[in-house]
């Protein structure tokens, strides 16, 4: 009935999704396998991509060939650039989406995909041979066989839905949870354990008074994820911040005595940064109220996503609760919000490849490995689909390092520090982030993908090439031109910086806190003559690259410092019990780690300074 395909993915949501096409456009034959094919892809959660940190990992992923980033432009509603009073290392892009748009376009993508096949159905197990994984085992008593296997299976695996005293399986609401998994994954000797997350209540946007709420509008020339021609955003849906008060707060303590998370009911760990709304006012019970962004969930819809309200009290309570906050006193709820507990495997137990120690050709992608979020989930499961796929055409295995890209940091991360609670990506995780900015992803990460054999990499590549050499253009013309102090002045004396009283390099005036290249060209009519002929993106490219010059190359030596450590790699079955200079701590670790090389070493939590040297030397260093 079934072709041996090259690479079987469980699990259709973001993880799942690019971890097919990527297998699919490295050339490997895939199998698509999901409890319900009308799910794929779904925004189980808030109706939107990126944010901080998360907005680059979307570009990452575009520049490498995915698809979350295509997705995104071409079903968004709303578009923001965040932190944009700050500078460019922390800029994140944003956008709300239209969610049934959202999961009908990446259907459709992969559905054109030749190498992609479907197949609908609960997978209970792995086939396992010889410790390779060699296919999987569905629930009607399927065997299908692969080379390869890639888990993403979400939030399902023994998935436990909490709203108040009310328990029930599943996997997200009207869906049941994934089972058998979990216990032949224990059974072969992984580590388990539990997490939480949750989600707040939907509500019909008819019965809100936005009069009442702070419009939260779009930027006002949209910008976009992907690095291809995609559409621009010409019309844009405002989203809303409500507050909540201590009427709202006193409405909610109602109900924590069956709340499940504080009877005990609950046993995961949930997400730090994204608690639920009864968490929020008992850990900060000094604040008398917490924002809302009141979030519309498509253009042909009424149904809002009311963000910041998570919750797994009772519907009642919850209900009661939204009544008290100004705007919502009219409104009416489609569905309660609710906690999930789901099972997760401490990625401790995957190499860098995010290939499971234990059995070979099986990798982990997404929640499964004890993340949070769309973005992170889909970054992972790109990775796991590219290197199953060279894992089973016998190449070496593709790694991002942290100074590459946020999904080196985020896999780094993972595999040497572990985590016991949900854990997600912020700018702060990165100690290179004047390197690894949202509009540099394509001339980082581009090239590798082409290097890989990613299908469709020419008109990226040539859009790569066009960008360097655009941007080394405006760069030239700013060093070469030299202006008077009349053409200037006027502009940096309204700027309140100092005038010049002799000609000078246009580049010298631009390196100045508070001068842009935008009003340059407003004040100066030939520079806006000269940057008429490029884009906005490569306009911004280059001023990035010569206002920062001198952090980029500090920061660039750092990573050549690292990178001389990250070069030298220790072997997989190296014994590190006969090292005796070694801490007890350290062997400990190592051992249950198995670095790749001294720098990955050198980040695992218990492997101090000192042990880094006794590796050194030991290696001949």
């Amino acid at each position: 009935m079934f072709p041996e395909y090259d690479v079987i993915v469980v699990g259709a949501g973001h993880a799942g999704c690019e971890a097919a096409v990527a297998a699919a456009n490295m050339g490997s034959k895939v199998l698509l396998a999901t409890m319900n094919m009308n799910t794929i892809a779904q925004m189980s959660c808030n109706p939107a991509m990126g944010g901080v940190a998360k907005g680059q990992i979307v570009r990452e992923v575009d520049a490498l060939g995915g698809y979350s980033g295509i997705v995104t432009d071409h079903t968004m509603i709303q578009f923001r650039m965040l932190n944009k009073s700050k500078g460019p290392a922390m800029w994140s892009p944003r956008a709300q989406s239209d969610r049934m748009l959202f999961a009908r376009k990446w259907r459709n993508m992969l559905e054109a995909n030749e190498n992609v096949d479907f197949w609908q159905e609960m997978i209970t197990g792995i086939v396992v041979k010889d410790g390779r994984a060699i296919g999987v085992q569905t629930g009607m008593g399927l065997e299908i066989k692969s080379k390869a296997v890639v888990l993403t299976n979400g939030t399902f695996l023994n998935g436990i839905i909490h709203i108040g005293e009310k328990q029930f399986g599943g996997g997200r609401a009207g869906e049941k949870a994934a089972k058998g998994i979990t216990e032949q994954l224990v059974q072969l000797g992984f580590e388990s354990g539990r997490m939480k997350t949750g989600t707040p209540p939907r509500v019909d946007g008819r019965t809100l008074d936005y009069s009442k709420m702070e419009e939260q509008p779009g930027d006002d020339h949209a910008g976009k994820f992907s690095y291809t021609d995609t559409p621009t955003l010409e019309k844009q849906s405002p989203c809303h911040i409500a507050y909540t008060n201590l009427d709202v707060h006193e409405k909610l303590k109602t109900g924590f005595d069956r709340s499940p998370m504080f009877n005990g009911r609950i046993q995961g760990i949930g997400p730090r940064y994204c608690p639920s709304i009864e968490d929020k006012i008992n850990r900060f019970a000094d604040k008398d109220r917490h924002q809302l962004f009141v979030e519309p969930e498509g253009w042909d819809t009424c149904e809002i996503y009311v963000n910041g309200f998570s919750s797994s009290l009772p519907e009642d309570v919850q209900y009661n609760a939204m009544r008290l906050i100004p705007g919502f006193e009219n409104v009416k709820m489609f569905r309660p919000g609710y906690a999930i507990e789901y099972d997760y495997f401490p990625p401790t137990q995957l190499k860098i490849s995010l290939e499971t120690k234990l059995v070979s050709n099986l990798f982990f992608a997404g929640q499964i490995n004890g993340t949070t979020g769309y973005e992170e989930a889909a970054c992972q499961g790109m990775m796991a689909g590219i290197n199953a796929h060279l894992k089973i055409t016998e190449q070496d295995p593709f790694v991002l390092s942290r100074s590459e890209a946020y999904i080196g940091v985020l896999i780094d991360d993972l595999v040497n520090k572990g985590t016991d609670e949900p854990y997600r990506m912020f700018t702060s995780r990165a100690e290179y982030r004047i390197l690894l900015r949202q509009d540099n992803a394509d001339l980082r990460l581009s090239p590798l993908a082409e290097n890989l054999g990613m299908k469709n990499m020419e008109a990226r590549m040539n859009r790569v090439a066009e960008k360097i050499s655009d941007g080394k253009k405006i760069e030239d013309y700013f060093r070469t031109v030299s202006i008077t102090p009349d053409q200037v002045n006027g502009y940096l004396e309204s700027l309140g910086s100092a005038k010049v009283n002799q000609k000078m390099k246009l580049h010298k005036i631009l390196v100045r806190p508070h001068v842009y290249i935008d009003g340059l060209a407003e004040a100066m009519p030939e520079v806006r003559s000269f940057l008429n002929q490029f884009n906005q993106e490569k306009i911004e490219q280059a001023e990035i690259k010569m206002k920062y010059e001198g952090y980029i190359q500090k920061e660039q030596e750092m990573v050549e410092k690292m990178n001389r450590l990250e070069k030298i790699i220790l072997k997989e079955d190296m014994q590190y019990t006969g090292l005796s200079s070694l801490s007890a701590e350290a062997v400990e670790k190592l051992t249950k780690i198995k670095p790749r090389t001294i720098g990955q070493a050198s980040r695992i939590s218990g492997v101090s300074p000192a042990d880094i040297s006794v590796l050194l030397i030991h290696v001949g260093r």
